[in-house]
């Protein structure tokens, strides 16, 4: 197995990417792909003991930087010979020569280089970043979460598509409950996006239950969520921040006391369990859902764990085909949406 990893992409870039691929390099079979600075990797990883075959180097001096924007950032993502990190580590995966690429850069950077160099699922309109949301009972897709702002009904609709072949893939749920996030539950409520796109995923064929709020989306009433890309990315970045505050206040409030500090003590399995299961450097890495080719994309501030976790769930990703799987159901569920929208 080949994963290219984007040496370029994090805040903090190259040293958490490096010691990611060197770890990966210990507990994985197959081989990491780094891309980046040829001359620096090569210091960088000189200093680890590791089999000279299991990192290989591609040579990237370019780079799509968080201040890469509008027609700067589309030429870095387009050109045919664009020698920056991401061009040439999706250009592997165009070309066979590795099987999914890893980044922690650009967001937007990450989306427009698949987009124009791998192209997207046929039948599909709009890749949607996709995320694993911890929920009661488990966990809820949630999809656009920051690929694209601005979106038209027909693309929440392919979303919810894409969302639900992905719970059934990955979360093993039978006819996934699709729901569509809005600021009330009742139909004919919610902005204009959420009213045009409700009669549509009423008549999808996906097992859609309506729209949903917050409380519903945590209460794991939904095994899918769909939105646009702007509120996603909202919502994805308040529940991280709404996290971390609570497990701080936690933290500080049983540390006041001696009494507190031996309840925390007793307590500590529970809360390490968790932090874990709302960290998101446990998951790693979203999906872009809908490119012809396997693109993971993780934070900006990610560390060697998350980068680690990165490779890892695109590891499973490839080891459990899918790609192909999320190939042949899209373009037929979507195929069939079109038929009955034609009718």
């Amino acid at each position: 197995m080949r994963i290219v990893l984007d040496a370029m992409g994090s805040d903090s870039c190259p040293d958490p990417e490096i010691q990611a691929a060197v770890e990966a390099a210990r507990l994985f079979e197959g081989k990491i792909l780094l891309v980046g600075p040829q001359e620096q990797l090569q210091a960088s990883l000189q200093t680890f003991e590791i089999p000279s075959s299991a990192i290989r180097i591609f040579p990237a001096p370019d780079v799509i930087t968080m201040e890469d924007k509008g027609l700067k950032l589309a030429l870095k993502a387009k050109r045919r010979n664009a020698q920056n990190s991401m061009a040439v580590g999706i250009d592997l995966v165009k070309n066979g020569e590795a099987d999914a690429f890893v980044t922690a850069g650009n967001t937007g950077g990450a989306l427009a280089s698949a987009y124009y160099r791998l192209g997207v699922i046929k039948g599909v309109e709009r890749p949607g970043l996709t995320g694993l949301f911890p929920v009661k009972g488990g966990y809820c897709v949630v999809l656009d979460i920051g690929a694209n702002p601005d979106c038209k009904p027909e693309h929440l609709v392919h979303f919810a598509i894409m969302g639900s072949v992905y719970a059934e893939i990955i979360l093993g749920k039978n006819q996934p409950r699709i729901g569509l996030l809005s600021n009330a539950e009742e139909a004919g409520k919610g902005n204009q996006l959420v009213q045009d796109t409700f009669p549509l995923l009423e008549t999808s064929g996906l097992n859609f239950i309506g729209n949903v709020e917050g409380k519903e989306l945590f209460q794991g009433n939904a095994d899918v969520v769909v939105t646009d890309g702007f509120t996603g990315n909202v919502l994805l970045k308040s529940t991280e921040a709404v996290a971390k505050l609570i497990t701080d206040m936690l933290r500080q409030e049983l540390m006041r006391s001696t009494r507190t500090k031996m309840g925390a003590l007793f307590a500590k399995p529970a809360f390490e369990s968790i932090k874990k299961l709302i960290d998101p450097a446990e998951v790693g890495a979203a999906p872009l859902l809908g490119i012809n080719g396997l693109v993971f994309i993780g934070h900006g501030r990610s560390d060697e764990r998350a980068l680690l976790n990165a490779i890892r769930v695109t590891r499973q990703a490839v080891s459990a085909g899918l790609l192909d799987a999320l190939k042949a159901a899209i373009e037929e569920r979507i195929s069939k949406l079109s038929t009955q929208v034609e009718k």
